[in-house]
């Protein structure tokens, strides 16, 4: 990711901003790199977690984490002065750490009481997390699958799973939420 932008000037030196979609959410982080400096910070979300100030070095590599996920970000020579900046999750590029996220969770992003609400099940452990919050659910098997009961306030939800009935698609998951489909939405 090539970027060059001096809008927040707390942030002079950013060049890249990536979003990361984990099961308690969407992390926004953000890079400066001074290239005069060698200085590289790390925000998360708006909170500075990572600074080193006077490298020599330019080019190399920072490491944080998000929780427990290990995050690493290339700082890469292009051509002269120029940089490429890419993002590591969990040892894979973003791109393919994003494809191996949708094999891995359903996300359900709505409205409810005004408010925007995130919904995230984790498909190998069923647990399903709203708004970057873990819920207490109930899960009851029924005639053609299982269902994940929850409520979010006063609304009564549930997650259910039914088979495709193929094997390339193995199982469905659907989000009711007071008695209504809500749509998957990809990350």
């Amino acid at each position: 990711m090539l970027l060059k932008s001096s809008a927040c000037p707390r942030m002079s030196d950013l060049v890249a901003v990536w979003e990361v979609a984990l099961s308690d959410g969407v992390h926004k982080v953000e890079f400066e790199h001074g290239t005069t400096t060698g200085k590289r910070v790390i925000w998360l979300d708006g909170k500075e977690v990572k600074r080193t100030d006077w490298m020599f070095k330019l080019v190399g590599s920072e490491t944080f984490q998000i929780g427990k996920t290990k995050c690493k970000i290339n700082i890469d020579a292009v051509s002269g002065f120029m940089y490429e900046y890419t993002i590591e999750v969990n040892g894979k590029s973003l791109q393919k750490f994003s494809e191996n996220q949708s094999k891995i969770m359903n996300c359900w992003v709505m409205t409810l009481d005004d408010v925007p609400t995130r919904i995230v099940l984790e498909k190998d452990t069923l647990d399903i997390w709203v708004n970057g919050q873990k819920l207490d659910t109930t899960g009851e098997f029924t005639d053609d699958g299982t269902e994940t009961h929850f409520a979010i306030g006063e609304h009564s939800c549930y997650v259910k799973a039914v088979s495709s009935g193929k094997k390339r698609e193995g199982i469905i998951h659907s989000l009711i939420v007071d008695g209504q489909e809500i749509p998957w939405t990809k990350e």
